[in-house]
């Protein structure tokens, strides 16, 4: 049995090509010596070869032992030019932009020691200012409305692959569950900090991702807000992102 090929190649497509305007030129299928000389093959096994091929690939069907009994399963797709090409291109590229989210980027969080969030930060980038994020990239629960994006000033999160200059996606939400990365605000010093939350009996541990920083604790959980969760790192390295 011929082992199946995984697509055609050019000779195939030649006597695809040339059995379909025979038969609707004539009525009937060529015979293979009309095959072998459309396609340049003087040799009758080698063309009987490709057919057989061709059968295997489900293209053509013929009668053993019958001549002119070639029979057409599918017609060979027409081939595109290079316009068509190009516009599919275009085509492609439009909807991976389709697929671009713009996320404002609304200022700093610090991943360190809290400190005061000064009043011109949330002015720090103009209103104009977004990140581009590939839809694809977020988890499909997340609501493009719900997303905000945050420069990390610090080191204090660097085991969890947050560095100083990084971009991090929040989700807005005011709750968070144990382990997860949070953006939070304690009121009653006005300051910011980008941790760990875990909630626990005596109140609030803020846990860095640095054996070299202590966590944080909060005793009164209402002074402490949680303004967003980390959804997505988005890495800086000499400037690029990656």
């Amino acid at each position: 049995m011929v082992r199946k090929n995984t697509g055609l190649s050019k000779r195939h497509q030649m006597i695809l090509k040339f059995l379909a305007e025979f038969q609707e030129k004539n009525g009937y299928s060529p015979s293979i010596r009309e095959i072998g000389e459309s396609i340049s093959v003087r040799s009758t096994s080698l063309v009987d070869y490709y057919l057989r091929q061709l059968e295997e690939m489900d293209y053509i069907s013929r009668e053993q032992h019958i001549s002119r009994s070639i029979r057409l399963l599918k017609p060979l797709a027409p081939s595109k030019s290079a316009a068509e090409r190009i516009a599919d291109g275009f085509r492609q590229v439009g909807s991976a932009i389709d697929d671009l989210l713009s996320i404002p980027v609304v200022g700093r969080i610090v991943a360190s020691e809290p400190i005061p969030m000064p009043t011109s930060d949330v002015g720090y980038y103009d209103s104009e200012s977004s990140i581009a994020i590939a839809r694809s990239l977020l988890p499909a629960k997340e609501k493009a409305e719900d997303l905000f994006a945050l420069e990390v000033q610090g080191n204090s999160m660097i085991d969890a692959m947050v560095n100083d200059g990084d971009i991090v996606i929040m989700k807005r939400t005011q709750q968070a569950e144990n382990g997860e990365m949070v953006a939070v605000w304690l009121d009653d010093k006005d300051q910011t900090t980008l941790k760990y939350f875990y909630k626990e009996t005596s109140g609030i541990r803020l846990q860095p991702a640095n054996p070299n920083m202590d966590p944080i604790y909060v005793e009164n959980p209402a002074s402490l807000r949680i303004m967003g969760k980390v959804v997505m790192v988005i890495r800086q390295m000499k400037g690029l992102a990656v």
